[in-house]
């Protein structure tokens, strides 16, 4: 079976871990929950920093919950939040959703948030999280989808940062408009039985624009994407700057309002 060919765009650093550990199961997988019951098995993959794994360990126990990422560094970010949380004990371990180190019909439940994006084959990703899936069971996916990404007011800086941030994340071999694609990877992937729906994050209140534009100023010019948009010939440390600048120009604004749409997709097994 294939490995991983893609390079996770965002990388790891605290302006992008800001970002992930604000996610929670009800911010960021509602439309999961109402298929969660007691004594479930889950595996959730590209886990991050455990904020939603955690989440899901307590939805679910006595269920066993396994979370699993690409990078043992941020493994053990997760392991803190949840131990932290003071729930249910997780699993966690270093995986590659091409090739799932699982046997088959392991787990009731195979979610992933925010990773079919970063993948260099969606559709058999999805292939390995069916197999590991048990009869009856639920895959659940759900990824945004930049281009559909939308602002007020409209500042020059962001526009350049949206088609920046398309050309570094396909040149890293990712698919960064993977919301629309769900249905059809799902299709591609063996699924007959799919629910497919929507959902967005809204930043409008002042503390959600100085965290959300603060967040994407620091990454774009010190993050791992940072790196990947200069060391790939897509833009010049000055320009970056000049993005950042834009960015927390957008913050500053009293009447700022910022959306990221998500696609969503529940596969039944």
């Amino acid at each position: 079976m294939p490995k991983e060919t893609a390079v996770y765009t965002h990388g790891h650093h605290e302006s992008v871990l800001r970002s992930h550990t604000w996610r929670t199961a009800a911010n960021s997988a509602a439309y999961l929950l109402p298929e969660l019951r007691a004594g479930q098995d889950v595996l959730d993959v590209g886990c991050g920093p455990g904020t939603i794994t955690a989440d899901l360990a307590a939805l679910v126990a006595p269920g066993a919950v396994t979370g699993v990422d690409a990078s043992e560094g941020v493994l053990d970010t997760a392991r803190a939040t949840v131990a932290a949380a003071g729930g249910p004990e997780v699993r966690f371990a270093v995986a590659d959703v091409h090739e799932l180190d699982f046997p088959d019909d392991s787990f009731d439940v195979v979610h992933a948030h925010q990773v079919l994006q970063h993948v260099g084959d969606p559709v058999q990703a999805l292939r390995e999280m069916r197999r590991v899936c048990r009869p009856g069971g639920i895959v659940a996916a759900r990824d945004s989808d930049y281009s559909a990404f939308t602002w007020f007011p409209e500042v020059p800086a962001l526009d350049a940062w949206q088609a920046l941030y398309q050309r570094v994340a396909r040149a890293n071999g990712g698919e960064p408009d993977a919301g629309r694609r769900l249905l059809s990877w799902a299709r591609q992937a063996g699924f007959t039985d799919i629910t497919a729906s929507a959902g967005t994050w809204c930043y409008a209140t002042p503390e959600e624009r100085a965290w959300w534009s603060g967040l994407w100023a620091d990454r774009t010019v010190a993050s791992a994407y940072a790196d990947r948009a200069v060391g790939g010939g897509h833009a010049t440390r000055e320009r970056l700057a000049e993005v950042a600048a834009g960015w927390r120009a957008w913050g500053a604004a009293p009447d700022a309002w910022f959306m990221v749409p998500h696609g969503e997709i529940l596969c039944r097994v």
